[in-house]
């Protein structure tokens, strides 16, 4: 088996193509799998690490907001998306994939175009719940489109060839005990709540949990884990001065939550923005959260996403440009008063959790490989 997998941009992208080719190369342990991604991207670093071939095109995306200098970088853009193309089509006829697969990215658009032109198999996968760009511009063309959830259906205007199978983890989350995850941190027994923004961190939460970690002083018996990302040490450290708080037995803050996933066993409830792969770890681990969206995410996706958890009783949607100290304190205040609400939005993420993703993306593809 033959396959190119294009993906690139964000995690959100390049983890469910990676977790799509591990589980390729498990069952076809001989299959030769060629990555495509935008040069110096994210992509780069992390599909090398991973072991397989990678081909760097270069690529730029289209800026919405039309200034004098955004209109030259769309000419470069599509200048970049032409030459990609001519690069594609000499790829695939080298490689004679049988199947080429996009999980998003603007390098995805190129590739899978030129795949469908010379009647290699065809798929992409949407890891959001509003579908990007590139899914929108490819789902008539592509032989299968595979689907977050239901409501990716909604945002386009032909479903006939469209599969919901959720979104694919690199490998099962190692759900833990609860009270076993708190010992491994360290954590004494008591409501525990993890707080992150992303890598680089994000100032309007970092200063809500500040005051949310006050009145946790106050009330006592609560532990929190909280990230402030690579941007945000030297405010939150104030921020705690200010305050008179200290880490301690019940509060770890920390640049970067490395072990994500006992942190998720260990939480109660988890303080997040809204991106494809956090909620579908928040779902495979059964946790209820309070989402606020990334604001500048493309086409507000986040925003959808966390829409998706906040429907169906799984999460608390709080926009980014409503989000106060006293916001976030009033959700938790009665989330903390009220275990059984918490319980059933922990319920409610569990139903909306895809436990076999993986399995059924990759059968669909073989499935697409043996018409």
């Amino acid at each position: 088996m033959r396959v190119i997998l294009a993906a690139g941009g964000t995690a959100g992208h390049i983890n469910p193509a990676l977790a799509i080719a591990d589980k390729i190369k498990q069952l076809f342990p001989d299959a030769a799998i060629k990555f495509v991604g935008a040069q110096g991207g994210m992509e780069e670093k992390l599909v090398r690490k991973a072991g397989y071939d990678f081909t760097a095109f270069r690529m730029a995306g289209l800026q919405r907001k039309l200034t004098p200098e955004n209109i030259k970088r769309n000419i470069q853009a599509v200048h970049y998306y032409i030459t990609a193309q001519g690069s594609a089509h000499k790829l695939i006829k080298e490689f004679a994939p049988d199947i080429a697969i996009g999980t998003g990215g603007y390098v995805c658009a190129p590739v899978l175009a030129a795949a469908a032109q010379m009647g290699v198999k065809t798929a992409v996968h949407e890891s959001n719940s509003l579908p990007g760009m590139t899914t929108t511009m490819l789902a008539h063309r592509v032989d299968k489109v595979l689907c977050a959830n239901e409501d990716v259906l909604t945002h386009l205007k032909h479903t006939e060839n469209c599969v919901v199978t959720g979104n694919p983890l690199r490998s099962n989350i190692p759900i833990e005990d609860r009270d076993d995850a708190r010992k491994k941190l360290g954590l004494p027994e008591g409501m525990t709540i993890v707080s992150f923004g992303g890598s680089l961190g994000a100032n309007k939460i970092t200063e809500a949990v500040a005051e949310l970690l006050k009145w946790e002083r106050e009330v006592g018996g609560i532990n929190h884990i909280h990230s402030y990302g690579g941007n945000g040490k030297d405010m939150f450290d104030g921020l705690l001065k200010a305050k008179g708080i200290e880490t301690g037995e019940r509060f770890i803050a920390k640049e970067y939550i490395d072990n994500m996933y006992t942190c998720l066993s260990a939480a109660d409830l988890i303080i997040s923005r809204a991106g494809a792969m956090t909620l579908t770890e928040l779902k495979a681990a059964g946790r209820a959260s309070i989402l606020i969206p990334f604001p500048q995410a493309a086409e507000n996706h986040q925003y959808y996403n966390a829409l998706t958890m906040s429907k169906n009783g799984a999460a608390i949607l709080i926009e980014d440009k409503d989000l106060t100290a006293e916001r976030l304190l009033t959700e938790v205040k009665a989330l903390y008063n009220d275990r059984g609400r918490l319980a059933g939005m922990e319920k409610a993420a569990a139903a909306l959790n895809i436990p076999n993703a993986t399995d059924l993306v990759v059968g669909n593809i073989l499935d697409l490989i043996k018409d």
